[in-house]
């Protein structure tokens, strides 16, 4: 097994939890988040996802999909592609 390291960032506080949240539902860690983010990038040698200026579902809370996920009103099932895949399957 390689060594290890550690990576000290500052988020805002509610992205963090909210992330978490996610992370959770999806049987993870934020490191194991941050692991896999990293992993992608090294290896596509580019960020794994298209940052652009516009604005996709940013009116919407990822709190209320989550309640919605959590209540059983909603089912999340993976693995998706894309941001838009996942925006897609969330049928609210």
């Amino acid at each position: 097994m390689s060594e290890t390291t550690n990576l000290s960032i500052r988020i805002d506080r509610n992205l963090k939890n909210e992330a978490d949240q996610v992370f959770n539902l999806l049987g993870m860690s934020m490191t194991t988040a941050i692991t896999i983010f990293v992993r992608q990038a090294v290896r596509q040698k580019k960020i794994p996802f298209e940052i652009t200026l516009h604005q996709e579902q940013e009116s919407t809370d990822i709190s209320s999909y989550i309640d919605h996920i959590e209540n059983g009103k909603e089912e999340l099932i993976g693995p998706f592609s894309s941001k838009e895949e996942l925006w897609e399957s969330l049928d609210i």
